[in-house]
């Protein structure tokens, strides 16, 4: 009986002369078998290869375990800053937490730091912009929450070069001073009363915003209307600060379960009837204004919007988003860190005495601050940087997204993953600051601790740094350092009960004190027509 190879080697010849060319039954079958096997070896190459690569893809960065769906959530205690730092002790300086459907990436290094903002600028420029602040940005045409890309580039370019420069700084520097000219003589008439510091120094920055932006004023009958607009910026950073289930879980954003949209679009939508009136009253009365006299922000906005050029104009609902940010953002920030300067100042009267002896030898007993004194006062300077290092207002700063799946630090960081910057951590950490939480501005009147704080160094970084820096750093620093100027030239403060203030805070978007700042001013010059 014949095998089966036998007879296929016979139907073979029969439709084929295969001997005719030397090709046998059994090369035939030598071939099949040789088929056969390299298909294997190929398969199982690839399934190794595979698993191999897999194998060696970097991991995601640790963190701490979590529950299903909601991951870390309910172990956020007692606030986010904390929970996170201790977490980093604990991992190390790169984390990973799971927030319902979200990743967050924190970063307490300065190395990892320079990493991302540096070397991967670019794809980490982008923003999750929260449910809260979709509205107030007209989803996101601000600087805050845009995208990144050309529109984002153009703004920020506009703004840098043509508001925040020192040409345009000038030509509104008449509307700061009446400002702060006024809060001294609000305070002179409180001489030897407690007064709440913390609120002054709040509706002070907020006045002189609000006369930078358009010329307007927040005194005498508009007192009242600053303490709205105060009561109006806390609950819409409030907002943005909470935690919000619509965020954690976009696909129940629709629904705003917490109610956090509906009330942010309260709080916006009379932001925005206030911006609009400002406008269409600027706009339909005009200016006629001389060259020579004060320009105000929205003035030069004006002049932007108007150019008709694509390339370097500005959109009527880009120049409301923008005055929103620069009334939210600059307000709050340059109110807060004010505020902790003040405060370390009074816990520190070394410090306040040696703070007062500069202004004097640079100022005077016959003379008012005024900016042209800011370049000479280098204790103060250093005074504002040391409040930075230990009192960041934004600790975290705002979150970066990643663009696409990258590589940080031996460690996957997933696309889409929000990443934050532990500035609060960095900036205390002893291995990087010699008694990181004593209040010294000495350390940065000496050459080897003169850190940059402009985004350079990653030791010391409050304004973030690359492409999503603030764009409000040079208002900032002229505000900050002209009103703690001008009170610590112009009064002596005394303390109810002698008591030294706590140092206690809490976060919302923003680190500030728990408690006001209640004091007692006293006058400390000589002529009393320097309080008027």
């Amino acid at each position: 009986m014949s095998t089966f190879s036998d007879k296929f080697a016979v139907l073979a010849s029969d439709v084929w002369p295969w001997r005719r060319v030397g090709i046998t039954a059994s090369t035939i079958t030598e071939a099949t078998v040789t088929l056969a096997v390299a298909t294997l070896v190929i398969i199982c190459f690839t399934w190794w290869a595979k698993k191999l690569v897999i194998k060696t893809k970097p991991p995601l960065p640790p963190g701490p375990p979590g529950l299903p769906i909601i991951g870390n959530l309910p172990f956020i205690k007692p606030d986010f800053l904390q929970y996170v730092t201790k977490q980093s002790q604990i991992y190390g300086p790169i984390i990973k937490l799971h927030m319902g459907s979200k990743i967050y990436i924190v970063i307490s290094s300065p190395s990892i730091a320079k990493e991302i903002l540096r070397d991967h600028d670019a794809t980490f420029a982008n923003r999750d912009t929260p449910a809260s602040a979709v509205n107030g940005s007209f989803g996101g045409l601000d600087i805050v929450w845009r995208p990144n890309g050309p529109e984002l580039y153009k703004l920020r370019k506009l703004v840098v070069r043509e508001i925040m420069c020192n040409k345009g700084l000038d030509a509104c520097y008449e509307l700061r001073r009446r400002e702060i000219r006024q809060m001294v003589k609000y305070i002179y008439g409180k001489i030897e009363s407690s007064i709440n510091l913390s609120e002054q120094i709040f509706l002070t920055t907020l006045s002189v915003t609000i006369s930078t932006l358009w010329g307007g004023s927040l005194n005498g009958e508009e007192a009242e209307r600053g303490v709205e607009f105060k009561e109006r910026i806390e609950e819409f950073v409030g907002l943005i600060g909470a935690p919000n289930v619509s965020d954690i879980f976009p696909v129940l954003r629709p629904f705003d379960l917490q109610g956090i949209e509906s009330k942010s679009k309260k709080r916006l939508s009379w932001f925005y009837e206030f911006l609009e009136s400002v406008i269409q009253q600027r706009t339909t009365v005009g200016e006629g204004e001389r060259e020579d006299q004060s320009k105000d922000f929205l003035q030069q906005l004006l002049e932007l919007s108007q150019r008709g050029d694509a390339k370097a104009s500005l959109s009527m609902q880009e120049l409301k988003a923008l005055l929103l940010d620069m009334i939210v953002g600059g307000t709050d920030t340059t109110f807060t860190t004010m505020e902790w300067a003040m405060t370390e100042l009074l816990r520190h009267p070394d410090k306040l005495k040696r703070a007062v002896d500069e202004l004097d030898a640079v100022v005077g007993d016959q003379a008012v601050v005024e900016e042209t004194h800011l370049p000479r006062l280098l204790y103060l300077e250093a005074v504002v940087k040391e409040t930075f290092r230990i009192h960041p207002p934004a600790p975290l700063l705002l979150p970066h997204m990643a663009g696409e799946t990258t590589v940080v630090a031996g460690y996957t960081i997933p696309k889409h993953a929000n990443v934050f910057f532990n500035v609060w951590a960095i900036q205390r950490d002893p291995e990087l600051w010699e008694n990181p939480l004593r209040f010294e501005p000495e350390r940065f009147m000496e050459e080897s601790e003169k850190r940059n704080h402009l985004g350079n160094s990653f030791h010391l970084f409050p304004f973030g740094s690359g492409r999503r820096i603030c764009v409000g750093i040079p208002l900032a620093e002229r505000l900050v350092m002209h009103i703690l100027a001008t009170l610590v030239h112009s009064f002596e403060w005394e303390l109810p009960n002698g008591e030294k203030p706590d140092i206690k805070d809490k976060l919302a978007l923003v680190l500030s004190k728990e408690e006001p700042l209640v004091v007692v001013p006293i006058p400390r010059l000589s002529n009393s027509q320097r309080y008027q």
